[in-house]
């Protein structure tokens, strides 16, 4: 069943953790979670597989964490913190009272405690909450955060089963990236509950997931439920009926679903990503409840996760894009199986216009593979794995025979890497493998995967097909976007006059994003062209997050001083990060708005997601 490939040893950056020494096989967790002190009371026991002879110590990852007993199979041993690290922690050195030889397993137990501001977990009071009666808690381990919550090897190249038991207050639900085991009174305390929960498939600590809040759930499939509050909880069954059909395009695309349930959880409005692919149980987003199922993309893509990420998995973060542009390519698979090859290549073109933006073009992080010595993974966090990443795949596509030849090999990949790691270099070897008859005719292939474009900057980034793609006016639902930005753009005062509400009225959700995407690009446009737009358009009172939060930008850069508090109204009331971070910026780059959006920042900033408000501190350039 589990991958047999022998894995090239590769070092990995971001931990302390001695991986080339042992690697964790199970993990058994009991948590005792305290709303009051903000901690969660931990016993953790980490099965560990022996890789070398005479071994008798091993470092894991922590950050943050108090320690306060290690054992080693029943035995007291000994265990030292080491020095804090800026992003990574601090190394935990365990010595065992006994020597171990390759090949035995150790059961090392460590008695710990979550510090109140460990950067895995968000706690909420309950004014934070749509409930507003009782505290939520929730984790975001990606990258490096779950040594935060758990003193574990913290790397994706180890991959191990859990098994949890969480005591919770009775009001409150627990639950976790895993299957449910049931649940029991606690029977330490009878105001508490404990509820138990399996993971049986192997995974990364990365992946490893909480939450504890007043939750509840519908049924939306055979194999799915939709979890939140209470009161969103219909129109998140609503949002995500599809989400059945959805996995079945993705199994007929990349073979079988191995993980049970597929659950989705709508996350309280701070929570920092779009989604995040915990196993068994997706993290979304409150801003994709559009109310016209619009944004269903990101839940293609946490379904794509299921393969690409969470069953085949980068060895270390450097290699991310494996897990990203692979998880971009089948989401956008998805979408043309379950829509149309225009609306692939629509999305496509829109993803490549948002990597345009992510970075100036001679930083390293656009780098399709970076190096990420004394990086902060957080800091390095962006478009590029997923766009650039899928701008490769859709060119080799191209290359190489079309988008179900190309299917052929990214299942295959999967097939062969299940279960386990991989690096660049090994899928590079593999797709040659694959392909070997068209690649030993073919040197366009081998020149875009050589180190020009995986190990390159962004000059020379963007396929030619790409930009014929943009160029083709009825191909994909883009020249209509295009079309209507440059009236704008070109638009003079006496002009005004001649935009109406029929302009919009013919372009889908996604093709209006495109638009205000398009105008992001430009120059700002005149104040009195952004007040006819809304007097035509109506956009103040568009619900869709993705086209609300670009047409403030719009009306911010314009210099249109009544869409400020808006602009900062959005940034503050949820906290996803591709959404908080470009507002704040906006404004604070609005030289008249700048101590505004200080200030703001600073009254919000203990509601904020700790990763988001690190990063936006850093945007307004705030020191401490």
């Amino acid at each position: 069943m589990f991958s047999a490939l022998i894995m090239t040893p590769v070092s990995d950056p971001s931990s302390f953790s001695t991986v080339s020494k042992c690697a964790t096989k199970h993990l058994n967790l009991i948590y005792h979670v305290d709303f009051d002190k903000r901690v969660l009371k931990g016993k953790v026991a980490l099965t560990l597989e022996v890789l070398e002879d005479k071994f008798s110590s091993l470092t894991l990852d922590s950050k943050d964490l108090k320690i306060f007993k290690v054992s080693a199979n029943g035995q007291a041993a000994q265990f030292e913190v080491g020095t804090k690290h800026k992003s990574k922690g601090s190394p935990l050195e365990i010595t065992l009272p006994f020597e171990l030889s390759r090949g035995q397993h150790v059961i090392v137990e460590i008695e710990y405690e979550t510090s109140p501001s460990a950067t895995a977990l968000q706690w909420l009071t309950p004014t934070q909450t749509v409930g507003k009666k009782h505290p939520y808690l929730f984790s975001q381990c990606q990258a490096t955060h779950c040594r935060s919550m758990i003193p574990c090897q913290d790397s994706p190249s180890v991959k191990h089963t859990y098994y949890a038991q969480v005591s919770v207050p009775k009001e409150l639900v627990a639950l976790m990236s895993a299957l449910h085991d049931g649940q029991v009174p606690d029977p330490s305390d009878s105001s508490r509950v404990i509820y138990r929960f399996r993971q049986p498939v192997p995974m990364p600590s990365y992946l490893i997931a909480i939450v504890v809040g007043a939750v509840e759930s519908r049924e939306i499939g055979p194999r799915s439920r939709v979890w939140s509050e209470k009161e969103n909880v219909d129109e998140a069954a609503f949002e995500f009926s599809e989400t059945e059909t959805m996995l079945k395009t993705a199994e007929s695309l990349a073979g079988p679903y191995v993980w049970g349930q597929y659950d989705l959880l709508v996350m309280p409005p701070s929570f920092p990503y779009g989604g995040m692919e915990n196993p068994c149980l997706t993290f979304v987003t409150p801003t994709v409840l559009a109310g016209d199922k619009s944004l269903a993309g990101v839940i293609a893509h946490e379904i794509s996760h299921s393969w690409t990420g969470n069953l085949v998995t980068n060895r270390n973060w450097e290699h991310f894009w494996l897990n990203e542009g692979h998880t971009v390519y089948i989401e956008r698979m998805i979408a043309r199986c379950m829509e149309s090859e225009h609306l692939r290549q629509f999305k496509g073109i829109g993803g490549w216009k948002e990597l345009q933006e992510s970075f100036g073009a001679n930083n390293v992080l656009t780098n399709l593979v970076p190096n990420l010595h004394e990086v902060d993974t957080d800091e390095a966090f962006s478009s590029v794995p997923y766009e650039k990443g899928f701008a490769l795949l859709y060119h080799l596509e191209e290359l190489l025979g079309g988008p179900e030849v190309f299917m052929g090999f990214v299942k295959s990949y999967i097939q062969l890497f299940a279960y386990g790691t991989v690096t660049t270099e090994e899928w590079k070897n593999y797709l040659f493998t694959y392909f070997k008859d068209k690649v030993r005719n073919n040197a366009l292939v081998l020149e875009y995967i050589d180190a020009s474009y995986l190990y390159a900057r962004f000059p020379g980034l963007c396929p030619k097909k790409k930009k014929d793609l943009i160029n083709n006016k009825n191909a994909n639902g883009m020249y209509a976007c295009t079309a209507l930005c440059q009236r704008w753009v070109k638009a003079k005062e006496e002009d005004l006059a001649s935009f109406t509400e029929e302009d919009v009225k013919k372009l889908k959700s996604p093709q209006l994003i495109e638009f205000m995407a398009l105008l992001l690009q430009e120059e700002p446009l005149p104040l009195s062209h952004v007040k006819k737009m809304q007097e035509v358009y109506q956009l103040n009172s568009v619900k869709n997050a993705e086209v609300r939060f670009r047409w403030l930008r719009i009306c911010v850069r314009a210099h249109w001083e009544e869409a400020v508090p808006l602009a900062l109204k959005m940034a503050t009331e949820q906290g996803r990060m591709k959404f908080t971070r470009p507002l704040f910026k906006e404004v604070y780059n609005f030289s008249k708005y700048s101590d505004k959006a200080l200030n703001t920042f600073k009254e919000n900033r203990g509601a904020l997601h700790p990763v988001t408000a690190m990063l936006v501190a850093k945007d307004l350039k705030i020191n401490g």
